[in-house]
C-alpha cells in the first residue's frame, strides 16, 4: 500500500497519491487506490473522501512503460478504478496541484468535486502520443466544459491552467491556501447534497453534423499522417449522439486501435527517446557542472544571431562579439526582424521583445568578453579561421570558461588541440534556424572533460533545447548521415528524377522539407564548400554529381541570393521551380551519356531512407553516437523527419531490417552500387533477427 496512503479526519477520508515522482497511474498505485477507496466505502464514520496528490503532482498520467503489457489490463485497470469512483453512494472530491494529465485529468473527472490550487495545470495530452483519452476523458470533457472547447483542449494535447476553468463543473473551486484543508472543507460542505457526477451531464453543440464535419476536415489537413486526432472527434461525437455507456465503448474502441498503430509507437519511441538522451552513461549526477552566469557569441551572422537570441528568449544575457560595427549593426537588424515578425504573428508582445534585444549586448574587443563563463563560437565554417578566433578566445577569457564551437562538420579534437586547455572545448552543433530548430548537437572531444559536457547538457535545457551527445567525426550524427542522404537524391536528379519530384516524394512520405528545399534554406554555398573539402580529402570516396556545383557556380545559393534550385520571389520563402534548373540537369545527364528514366516516388523513398539508415548503423558501430533512439531524436528535432515515423532507425525496425538489406543489396547491384554495401552492425542485427531498438 505505499504508493497511496489512507488517514480519516473527522468525517472525510484522505487518500493519497504516493508513486513518485509524477504519480503515474501505474497497476501498484491502482491496486492501492483501490482498496483504499473501498476501506473508506466500508467505515460508517467517513461521509466523504478527497484524493489528492503528494509531491509535485495530483496524477501525471498513466504509466506509459505498462502500455502493450499484461500491466495495463491487469486488475484493477484504469477504467475499472474510475467507475468505482464514479458510482460511489459518497462525495469524492479530487484536490489538485500541479499536474492533473493525461489518465491522472480522467482520475479527477471520474470524481465528484473537484478543486485546485490557482497554478495547477489540467489537460489530456494523449494526442501527442498517438493515442486518445481512454478512461472516459472524451465522455467527461465535454459534458463539463461544453464540446466545442472540450474537442479543442484534447486535440490541442494543452495543459490549461485550473484558474481558467473555475466555476465550470470541470473545476468547482480554487484553493488559495493548503490544499488538504480547503478540499477538507469542501468535502464537508457538500456532505448531504445529491451526488453530483458528470456522465448525467447533457453535452450539446450547435449544427453538430457541420461541427464534427468541419473539425474533420480540419484535422484530416494539419495532421496528416497521425490517425488519432480523427479518432478523437470520432469519440467526442459519440458523446453527443451515444448514451455515456456506450460513448465510453466508443472511445475504449479507438484507444485500443490507435496503441496498436505504429504512429503511436512511434510517438512513444520519441517521448523515451528524447529523456534517454539526456542520460550519459559515465556522467553521474554528482559531476560538477560549471555555474553559467553570463555568455558570449561570437559571430554576429545568421547563426550567431540565432544563438544569442537562444539565451535572451529564456532571460539570460548575451554578449554579441564581431570586428566590426557594421557586422554587429547588421546582426542586431536581423535579431530585430525576427523578434518584430514573431510580434506581428501575435507570439510575442513588443515590451517583451525590446526586453529580450536589450539581453543582448553587443561588443567589438576580445577584452569585453574576459569574465564570461561560457562562450560559443560561431564563425565561417573553415578550420583555419576558427583555429584563429580560439586563440584569441585561449588568451582572452578566464581558464574556467568553456569554450563551444558552432560547427557542423569540423574536427572538434583538432580544434581543441591548438588551444593551452583543450579539456574545456566542446561542440555545439546548433540548426538553422537556431532560434527555432530544437535540436543542439553537444559534441565530446577525447579530452572534454566531464564538467564540459555536464554543463553543455544542462544548458541545452535551459535554452529549452534536445542535447544529443555525439563523438568526433566528420559531421557529427545529423550531418555525417545527411550526406548519403543528399547524395541519393543528387543521383536520383542526374538518373530521372528532376528536384521538384524527389522533393515532394519525401514530402508526400513525411518529411518536413525535401532534400532540395532543405539546401536552399541551408545554403547551396555551404554545401559546396564541404564537397570541396570532402574531395580533397578521400577523392575516390567522395563522389558527387557535378551538375550541383554548376549550379553554385551560378552564384545560386538558395533562398539567400533568391534562387538555388528554385527560384524564390523577394520576401517569400515559396519555392518556385526553375526550368533552368532543369535544363541543366537533363544536359548533365546527356554530358556523362546516362540515358535518363522514369524513376518512381517509392525508389525515391527507398534509398534516402536507407542511405539514412545505413550511415546511423555504421555510427552506431563507430560509437559515435550513445544509442539508436539518440540518433531518432536528432532526425526528429533536427530534420524534419516525420514524428510518426519515429525517426531513421525506429522506421527501419517497423519495415524490417532483413528486408533493409535485402533492398539495399539490390540497389548495390546498380550505378554507384559502392554506396549500398550494407553496413556490418546492419548485417549483423538483420542477420539475427534482431532491431536497432530493441
Amino acid at each position: 500500500m505505499s504508493a497511496a496512503h489512507y488517514a480519516v479526519h473527522d468525517s472525510v477520508a484522505v487518500i493519497t497519491l504516493d508513486n513518485p515522482p509524477m504519480n503515474t497511474l501505474a497497476h501498484v498505485m491502482r491496486e492501492a487506490v483501490l482498496a483504499h477507496f473501498q476501506t473508506a466505502l466500508a467505515a460508517a464514520n467517513v461521509k466523504a473522501i478527497v484524493l489528492i496528490g503528494s509531491g509535485r503532482a495530483f496524477c501525471s498520467g498513466a504509466e506509459v512503460r505498462e502500455f502493450n503489457t499484461p500491466k495495463a489490463a491487469a486488475a484493477p485497470n484504469t477504467r475499472e478504478l474510475l467507475a468505482a469512483i464514479d458510482a460511489s453512494p459518497k462525495p469524492v472530491v479530487a484536490a489538485i496541484h500541479g499536474f492533473a494529465l493525461g489518465g491522472g485529468f480522467e482520475l479527477a473527472l471520474a470524481c465528484h468535486h473537484r478543486v485546485a490550487k490557482e497554478d495547477a495545470l489540467v489537460g489530456l495530452p494523449e494526442v501527442k502520443l498517438g493515442i486518445l483519452p481512454g478512461a472516459g476523458g472524451t465522455q467527461r470533457l465535454p459534458r463539463a466544459i461544453g464540446v466545442e472547447r472540450g474537442l479543442e483542449m484534447i486535440l490541442a494535447g494543452s495543459q490549461v491552467p485550473a484558474q481558467q476553468l473555475a466555476g465550470t463543473p470541470a473545476i468547482d473551486s480554487t484553493i488559495p491556501g493548503d490544499l488538504q484543508e480547503g478540499a477538507i472543507a469542501y468535502a464537508n460542505k457538500i456532505q448531504g447534497q445529491p451526488l453530483r457526477r458528470l456522465r448525467d451531464l447533457v453535452p450539446t453543440v450547435a449544427n453538430a453534423e457541420t461541427f464534427f464535419a468541419a473539425a474533420r476536415a480540419k484535422a484530416a489537413k494539419e495532421s496528416k499522417g497521425f490517425p488519432a486526432p480523427l479518432k478523437i472527434i470520432d469519440a467526442v461525437e459519440a458523446s453527443v449522439k451515444l448514451p455515456f455507456d456506450e460513448g465510453i465503448k466508443a472511445e475504449r474502441e479507438g484507444f485500443m486501435l490507435l496503441v496498436e498503430t505504429t504512429a503511436s509507437k512511434a510517438l512513444r519511441h520519441a517521448f523515451f527517446a528524447e529523456r534517454q538522451a539526456a542520460k550519459i552513461p559515465d556522467i553521474a549526477d554528482d559531476v560538477t557542472q560549471a555555474d553559467i552566469r553570463s555568455i558570449a557569441i561570437v559571430g554576429a551572422g545568421t547563426m550567431g544571431g540565432g544563438i544569442a537570441m537562444c539565451f535572451a528568449n529564456v532571460g539570460m544575457p548575451v554578449k554579441l562579439l564581431d570586428m566590426t560595427t557594421e557586422a554587429l549593426d547588421r546582426g542586431l537588424a536581423i535579431i530585430r526582424k525576427n523578434y518584430a515578425a514573431t510580434v506581428q504573428r501575435g507570439r510575442l508582445s513588443q515590451a517583451e521583445m525590446d526586453h529580450r534585444v536589450a539581453l543582448i549586448r553587443p561588443v567589438s574587443q576580445y577584452a569585453d568578453i574576459a569574465d564570461v563563463d561560457l562562450v560559443i563560437e560561431a564563425v565561417y565554417e573553415r578550420m583555419d579561421v576558427k583555429k584563429a578566433v580560439f586563440a584569441q578566445l585561449d588568451a582572452a577569457v578566464k581558464s574556467s570558461a568553456i569554450l563551444a564551437t558552432n560547427t557542423s562538420t569540423l574536427d572538434v579534437d583538432e580544434l581543441a588541440g591548438s588551444t593551452k586547455h583543450p579539456s574545456r572545448v566542446i561542440g555545439t552543433h546548433f540548426f538553422s534556424p537556431a532560434n527555432v530548430m530544437r535540436l543542439l548537437e553537444i559534441v565530446r572531444g577525447k579530452q572534454t572533460s566531464k564538467t564540459a559536457l555536464a554543463t553543455l547538457m544542462s544548458v541545452a535545457k535551459r535554452i529549452k533545447k534536445v542535447g544529443v551527445v555525439a563523438r568526433v567525426c566528420d559531421g557529427f550524427i545529423g550531418n555525417r548521415m545527411v550526406e548519403e542522404y543528399l547524395r541519393q537524391a543528387y543521383f536520383l536528379a542526374e538518373e530521372g528524377a528532376l528536384p521538384q519530384q524527389v522533393d515532394q516524394a519525401l514530402e508526400d512520405w513525411g518529411m518536413a522539407m525535401g532534400p532540395f528545399r532543405m539546401m536552399d534554406l541551408a545554403g547551396q554555398d555551404i554545401g559546396f564548400e564541404i564537397r570541396k573539402r570532402r574531395r580533397a580529402e578521400d577523392p575516390a570516396r567522395q563522389i558527387y554529381p557535378a551538375w550541383l556545383d554548376r549550379v553554385c557556380a551560378l552564384g545560386r545559393y538558395g533562398q539567400k541570393t533568391g534562387a538555388g534550385i528554385y527560384r524564390y520571389e523577394p520576401g517569400s520563402r515559396g519555392a518556385t521551380p526553375d526550368p533552368l534548373i532543369d535544363q541543366l540537369v537533363i544536359d548533365y545527364s546527356k554530358e556523362i551519356g546516362l540515358a535518363r528514366k522514369a524513376v518512381s516516388d517509392g525508389e525515391i523513398v527507398e534509398r534516402c531512407i536507407f542511405a539514412l539508415v545505413n550511415e546511423a548503423a555504421q555510427i552506431l558501430d563507430e560509437g559515435i553516437a550513445l544509442r539508436a533512439s539518440d540518433i531518432d531524436i536528432a532526425y526528429l528535432t533536427g530534420y524534419g523527419f516525420p514524428l510518426y515515423h519515429g525517426g531513421p532507425t525506429f522506421y527501419a525496425d517497423t519495415v524490417g531490417l532483413a528486408k533493409v538489406v535485402a533492398t539495399m543489396e539490390r540497389y548495390a547491384k546498380g550505378r554507384n552500387g559502392q554506396f549500398w554495401k550494407p553496413a556490418p552492425y546492419l548485417a549483423k542485427l538483420a542477420a539475427a533477427g534482431q532491431r536497432f531498438n530493441s
